[in-house]
């Protein structure tokens, strides 16, 4: 008996540790929730992301939550335009709370955070979490949140529900063209250094390959970033760029004539072809994570990803290779 109330100490010791990350929102017990769920495929027992949401499913309910779909991360994370379509489904059915489900190598994460009613999806990555070496310990060290808190979710799902937005809950007006864009030698080309404040794209932080890096690492990776764009820039692009550290309007961006954002997206190849209204490749290179870079113009939200596919799971690679097709 001793044992087991040590053990019951130790898991709520560590529970503590972990939430001091984030604080989890009082919407979970009382609104519903939706779940992304992101499995590195090199993890040891394979298992697919259903496979993961089922696995966490009953844990989610017992914690007092009120899971209504799980979806993949990655294929949300995709772009910004994916994420407003989203978003507006989730607005749609009144979400509350977005629950993200992480499993790599050597460790698995459940983080809760408010659902922030716009194409971001979650308001910052500072999220309340819980992290244990593997599935079946990170689960029940979340579903003994719910032991000593009251619920308000009574009519919950059995088992998850895996469920895609359908054409009418868009929200994008965005349209890809396979097409370069006109007046680039006129006016700037804002580009954004990934981790900045003019960077959107939260959920990401929390994809499989992602998760966990420290701030001196995402630091170091940044600037190697900018040094490497601006080597490929400078042998590729002849034109005037603006590079964007803080967010700002479209409406100043504009003013400062900056007109065009290049922007990169990564992805599975297949899911990143389908976005972009192209059709998927059906190969054995369909499923690997690449690099895509397009240009967005401001003033009339058109995506111009250039006449060529040039993804790659180098973005240098992709930047280069996208540049050149800018002069085709």
């Amino acid at each position: 008996m001793k044992y087991y109330i040590f053990l019951i100490f130790i898991l709520l010791v560590n529970l503590q540790l972990v939430s001091a990350q984030g604080s989890l929102p009082q919407s979970f017990f009382d609104g519903k929730s939706v779940v992304f769920v992101s499995t590195d495929p090199g993890a040891r027992p394979v298992m697919t992301w259903q496979e993961v949401a089922d696995s966490v499913h009953n844990s989610l309910v017992k914690a007092g939550g009120d899971p209504i779909a799980y979806f993949e991360l990655e294929k949300v994370a995709l772009s910004d335009a994916v994420q407003a379509d989203y978003a507006k489904s989730f607005q749609q059915r009144l979400v509350k709370n977005v629950i993200l489900v992480t499993r790599q190598k050597n460790q698995m994460s459940i983080h809760v955070g408010p659902f922030s009613g716009d194409g971001n999806i979650i308001p910052t990555k500072e999220l309340f979490g819980v992290s244990a070496a593997d599935i079946g310990a990170a689960t029940s060290q979340f579903g003994l949140i719910g032991e000593n808190q009251p619920s308000q979710n009574i009519l919950v799902l059995e088992v998850p529900e895996f469920l895609s937005i359908i054409s009418s809950e868009t929200a994008s007006s965005e349209k890809f063209l396979p097409s370069n864009p006109l007046n680039l030698d006129v006016f700037k080309l804002g580009i954004t250094i990934e981790g900045s404040s003019a960077e959107t794209g939260l959920l990401s932080y929390f994809r499989y390959d992602m998760y966990g890096k420290s701030q001196a690492t995402i630091l170091a990776e940044q600037a190697a970033q900018k040094t490497g764009i601006e080597q490929v820039l400078k042998q590729e692009y002849p034109y005037q760029v603006e590079w964007l550290t803080e967010a700002k309007s479209e409406q100043e961006l504009i003013r400062d004539r900056v007109q065009f954002l290049l922007v990169k997206v990564e992805g599975r190849e297949a899911d990143m072809m389908k976005s972009m209204g192209l059709e998927p490749k059906t190969d054995e290179s369909a499923s690997r994570i690449v690099v895509k870079y397009y240009i967005k113009l401001l003033v009339r939200d058109e995506l111009y990803i250039g006449p060529e596919w040039d993804a790659d799971p180098d973005w240098r690679v992709a930047l280069t290779n996208f540049l050149r097709n800018l002069k085709k």
